[in-house]
Parts: structure tokens; sequence; C-alpha cells
């Protein structure tokens, strides 16, 4: 609700003062700083002397409005209420819009423009009124309405100034903004002094930076070339073993013998091995080479340890060794790249267990003094680290020679490959042992990933859809991201995803969106101050804005100009009612669903494994050995579902996804990438229009059925 702090009648040339010291009272009370009390209270002083000398009178109103941080100060300062007779006459010569815009065009409120964050001319019940609208600074406490009424008798104390007293107050801020762009002036001077000094050392750089820098780009390009057919020739056959021994194992085809059992778990298990150090190595080497992708986001340390404990209980084959996960809870969310996190704890994780034959593995999390970051302790009580070995372990390929080490089976990258994933997060490892009385891990990851405005890259491309209109979604969270896409599937909205301000400005500027999504909790990001300033704008106030958040603000979001205010989580219904409202576009139904899925692969072992899978699964399977059959069986057969691997020869997975969304026929079509590595950042946004992609080592019938429910895709019965 709105809470009133002071009011002000405007009768006499006086006032206007008057007015323009009680906005200095009320904005030094309310914390604003000596710059902002007096841009406030000179966007005051001039509407109120135009508001007097257009309506011969009025009065000013100073409100807060807002529950949560921040707060938001508004200035009402309306006409006086003319004669019911006197008021007729005045609407019938002029209109009320027009007769508003008048005073809209006035340079004062032309003025009020630059200096607010919001300025808008309303007509209520015969008159008109200017709104100045303020958002409190980040210092300032909440005020309650306690406080409130207290700052309000304040004010009544206050005796008011002379003219002479506030002449003298307007020369001291003159003064003040004289002495400080004068300060500025030197300190460009001495700045440009400087970086001209700097550019004759630069420049003298250019020759030898440039030749190195080119020899540097073939070395990188040979890498980039060597890691991508590397990936793909080792993965692909690695992957078909795994999935084929599963199949075994799961006993699809049959039941085995004891002996075939043991065959097939030792097959399954040197691939296993295999696999981790082929993506050992080019996880190593993709550091080296740059090429490696941080993708940040919120996680709770808590969860992370859930997920670890079900992901290593396997690897306890004895009694004699537990694993035990402290309490993490009071801990703060991070923002980082989780699996990178996840894959440094498991390394550290699954060597204590290796070289632990009995006691005790503790997982535990604190955060560090500073608060900046948070300490994640692997403690085991195995056979330890000389002083001498504590120094090499990081290397590669570097093993402690020690007879349980020559039992265990390793390839001395884990470790290295740590250090290079904490150094990628801005953090850094350590370890603390004593022989025969075990060893201390630690990994020191920074609560906010350092890159995170780098690693968040630019706005997607819209694909090429005249049958759509772009709709920005701002969400810091993938997760909910993808709802959103999955939400607006099969309507006119094309979702296009900005995870900070400074992404959704850069989708601003190139194409208007149908509306806007907001979510106002963003990580360091401002996002109140970002909504009143596109209402403010007029080449975006016109855009219809949904704010789509946890916090219980609803007055203060509407006071500052959101056409929509929802609390999450917002289900589909919900959000295409509100679409609906705000644009005015019809939102069309989804066809019935069959229960149809097309497996477009070149490798018959893989195409093998997923049609075993889907079968079992109750799916019809039609199949495609390549893109371009591919593409003209899913325009003849209209698959619920397309399975698309990405490395084919010909014509790739890429080309192929693009055709499938360039075609009207199979445009509706969802696709799930079913590929052989993680993909990179890059690659990511060229399979955008993907609903799902999926790990050809994990395919299993527990993983595929969430995807086809999450996907809408039911069984056959």
């Amino acid at each position: 609700m709105s809470h009133l702090i002071a009011t002000l009648a405007l009768k006499y040339e006086d006032d206007v003062v008057a007015a323009r010291q009680r906005a200095r009272q009320v904005t030094r009370l309310l914390e604003f700083d000596e710059r902002d009390q007096t841009r406030i209270g000179t966007a005051v002083s001039e509407v109120a002397r135009q508001v007097l000398q257009s309506a011969k009178g009025g009065d000013v109103q100073f409100l807060l409005e807002g529950e949560t941080s921040p707060q938001v100060l508004q200035v009402c300062i309306a006409e006086r209420a003319a004669a019911p007779g006197k008021r007729a006459t005045n609407r019938s010569k002029t209109p009320e819009p027009n007769h508003a815009r008048e005073l809209d065009r006035t340079d004062a409120v032309v003025a009020a423009h630059r200096l607010m964050d919001q300025c808008r001319v309303e007509w209520q019940e015969g008159r008109r009124s200017v709104r100045l609208t303020r958002i409190l600074p980040r210092r300032a406490p909440v005020f309650s309405p306690a406080q409130l009424k207290t700052l309000s008798e304040q004010l009544h104390d206050q005796p008011p100034q002379s003219p002479w007293d506030e002449v003298k107050q307007q020369n001291q801020e003159l003064l003040r903004a004289l002495e400080e762009l004068r300060l500025r002036q030197e300190e460009l001077v001495r700045v440009n002094q400087e970086l001209e000094d700097t550019n004759r050392g630069v420049v003298a750089l250019y020759a030898e930076l440039d030749e190195k820098a080119e020899h540097l780009r073939r070395a990188d390009d040979m890498k980039s070339r060597f890691l991508s057919n590397t990936s793909h020739e080792f993965r692909t056959p690695l992957n078909s073993i795994l999935g084929i021994s599963r199949l075994l194992l799961d006993r699809t085809d049959g039941d085995l013998t004891e002996e075939q059992d043991k065959q097939v778990h030792y097959i399954r298990k040197s691939a296993e091995e295999l696999l981790e150090t082929v993506n050992d190595l080019l996880d190593l080497a993709k550091i080296e080479a740059g090429k490696i992708d941080i993708i940040p986001s919120e996680f709770e340390v808590a969860t992370l340890f859930s997920a670890l404990r079900g992901m290593l209980k396997p690897l306890l084959v004895s009694n004699a060794v537990s694993l035990v996960f402290s309490d993490a809870s009071g801990l703060p969310t991070l923002y980082t790249d989780e699996r990178k996190v996840s894959q440094i704890l498991r390394n550290f994780i699954s060597n204590a267990l290796k070289f632990t034959e009995r006691g005790t593995v503790e997982v535990s999390a604190a955060s560090t003094p500073d608060g900046q970051a948070v300490e994640f302790t692997v403690t085991d009580t195995g056979i330890g680290i000389t002083e001498e070995d504590q120094a090499i372990i990081f290397e590669e390929f570097t093993q402690v020679d020690h007879p349980l080490q020559r039992r265990v089976k390793g390839t001395g990258l884990g470790l290295p490959l740590c250090r290079h994933l904490a150094m990628l997060l801005g953090g850094s490892v350590r370890v603390s042992s004593r022989v025969a009385q075990g060893s201390i891990f630690t990994a020191t990851i920074p609560i906010r990933y350092a890159g995170t405005e780098e690693a968040g890259g630019s706005v997607e491309e819209l694909p090429v859809d005249s049958e759509r209109v772009p709709l920005l979604i701002v969400e810091d969270e993938p997760e909910t991201r993808l709802l959103y896409a999955k939400y607006l599937r099969g309507t006119p909205f094309q979702p296009v995803a900005a995870g900070s301000i400074r992404q959704a400005r850069e989708m601003l500027r190139r194409q208007r969106p149908a509306a806007i999504v907001l979510d106002v909790v963003l990580p360091n990001e401002n996002s109140w101050a970002w909504l009143a300033e596109l209402k403010a704008d007029e080449r975006t106030s016109g855009i219809p804005i949904i704010v789509a958040t946890n916090v219980e603000d609803e007055r203060k979001g509407l006071a500052l100009g959101a056409d929509a205010y929802c609390m999450k989580p917002l289900d589909r219904t919900g959000l295409l009612k509100q679409l609906k409202e705000v644009t005015g576009h019809r939102m069309p139904g989804t066809p019935e669903e069959r229960p149809l899925v097309l497996v477009i692969d070149d490798q018959e072992a893989a195409r093998y494994v997923l049609r075993r899978l889907l079968k079992s699964g109750g799916y019809g399977i039609i199949e495609a050995a390549n893109g371009a059959d591919g593409l003209r069986v899913a325009a003849e057969r209209q698959p619920d579902l397309i399975m698309l691997d990405l490395a084919m020869p010909g014509m790739s997975g890429y080309e192929v996804l693009q055709r499938l969304k360039g075609d009207p026929r199979t445009d509706w079509i969802p696709v799930a990438i079913v590929t052989s590595q993680a993909m990179s950042e890059d690659q990511q946004r060229l399979v955008r229009d993907a609903q799902v992609v999926i790990t050809k080592d994990q395919l299993s019938l527990g993983r595929l059925m969430p995807v086809m429910s999450a996907l809408g895709i039911a069984k056959k019965v």
C-alpha cells in the first residue's frame, strides 16, 4: 500500500520554494545523497511552478511505495480542482487526453523526465497531475509505517527557510557542482596524458605481438581440428560398447550365464575406464587451448552433495570404508559451473576411496572468512602422501610410488584436471597429508564466477519465422527459461532468453518484442530500476511487461509500470492467459499426439540401442541412416519425436535440425539431440531449437522415460 509522508498546498509563488525545500528534506531523511536531493528538489520545484502558473493552484504529495527493498518515492503534483461548471466548460473545449499532453510538452515536465526515473502526466477526476518516481538508493533501509510516521513528524517540526536561505542553499549546490566539474576536468587531463604515454609503448609491441599471434592461431586451429576428430572417433565406438553392454546386462534379449555376466561386466568396466581417460585427456587439452566453456548457474551445496552421494555410492565395494557427507545447510548459494565443481569433487572422492583400505572418507564444505568463496574438503584415513610427493601430484601422468598404487589402476590425470578446473572457476586446490594417517584435499571455489558477464554470451539469434513474434524472457535460471520455452510451443510467441539486463538491452536494440517476461530478482542487477527505465523511455514504454518473481510486492511493480505481476511458479495456463491479456494474441490449441519416434543416426550400433530401448518402452520406431533420408521420412510420416545425432557424414545433424525447423511440415515436431559428448556453448546455440540433449553414454530406459513424459509423448496402450 501507499504511505503518505507529507503534503503541501500550492497557492502562492513562495509555495514553489517551499515545495523545493520539502523535497530536499524528505529525500535527506530517506537517505538520498546530496546530488539526488538536488535533482529531485529541482524537478519538484519546476513542475510545481508550471502547475501553479497553468492552474492557479494545486497540491503536492510525497508518497512511499513498496514493502521490500528497494522502495519507491513518488511525488504527485496535481492541479487545483476546478468548480463543477467550469470543469465541464474546460472539458468541452479541450479533450482530456489532449489537455494532459499540453502539460507533458512543457519545459518543466521535459526537465523532470531527465532528472527522475519516471515522470507521467495523468488525468484524474477532472484535473491534471504529474507523478514523479525515484527508486531509493540501495543503502537505504526498508521504512516501516511506524518509521514513516516518525519521519512525517520530524518534517512537521522543521521550520520553513526564508527565500534568502534558499538562495544561499542553491548557490552552495551550484558551487559544489562547479568544483566537482573542475576536479573531473583535471582528472581527465591527467588520464589523457597517461594514455598518451602508454600508447607509445603499446605501439612498439604491436608488430611482435602480431607475429606471435599468427603462430598461435595456426597452432590453435590444428589443435581444434585434432580435438574434434579425436572426440568423435574415440567416443562413438566407446558409447556403442557401453550401450550394447547395458542391453546385455539388462537381459533385454534373454538371460546370461554367470560367466557371460562376468565377461560383460569386464567389457563394460574397461570401456568406462577408457572413456574416462579419453574425457580427461580431452578436457585437459581443451583447457590448454582455451576451448572449454564455463556455464554458470545457481545451485545449493546441499543439492550437490545429495547428487554426489547417490553417484559415488556404487564405489563403496567394502564395509571397511564409509563415505560421509557433512551437513551443508546454511551455506550461501553458488553461481558458478556446477558440473565442473562436481567433477573436481568426484575426482577427489574417487581417489580417496581408492587409497583408503579402511576408515572414513568425509566430504564437507564451509564459507571462507571473507565470505567470498566456499572451501570443499575431502578428508580420508588412507595411505597418505609424503611431502616430496605432495609437490608433484598435480602434474600430468604423475603417480605416487606405493604398493597400493600398483594395485589400483590410474592415469595420473585426475588431480591435474582438478587444478585446471578450479583455476578456470577463479579458485584453487591444495593438499595436506601425513603418511599412514590420511590426506585432506581442499578446493576453494568463489561463490560467484568472476566471468559471469562474459560467460553469459550474447542474446541468441531469432530463427526466421514470419508466423511467430519474439517474446523476451529476462530470467537468470536456465531451468525456468527452458520451462517457459516449453510452455510457448505451439503459440504465436518465439521465446528469446536473456540471462542478464545487459543481454536484454542488446536484444531490445536489435528487435522489438511483443512483450517482456521479467524476473526482478537477478544476481547483482537492479531490475526494479530497469523496469522503471523501460516504462520511462518513449521507445520501450509501449512494450507490455509481465513481472514473474518470488517477491511479494505487487503494488511497487505496478507503480513502476508493470502491466501484470505474477508469483512463481507460473504454470502454462497462467502465462498464456497473461500474454493474451497484455498483447491480444490468440492462443491456438496443440495437435493430438501419437507415440511414433524417428531415429536419425549413421551408426548402426547406436540405432540398435535406441530401437531396443524404445520398443521395450512401448513406442513405434522408424529409422534413417543419414540426414537426407531423415528429412524425407520426417515429412512423410510426421513422427511425434525425432532423435537426432549431430556428427554424421554428409549432412550434419546441425543442418538437419535447421531444415526441420524451416519446413512447415516438420517445424512443430520436437527434436531430442542424442550425442556422444557434452556440447560447448557455441554448439548449444546451434541446437537451440531442440527440446532436449541426451548423451549416448547415459542411454537407458530409466533415462528416456522421464524425457518422453516431459515432452508429452505417451506410451502405447
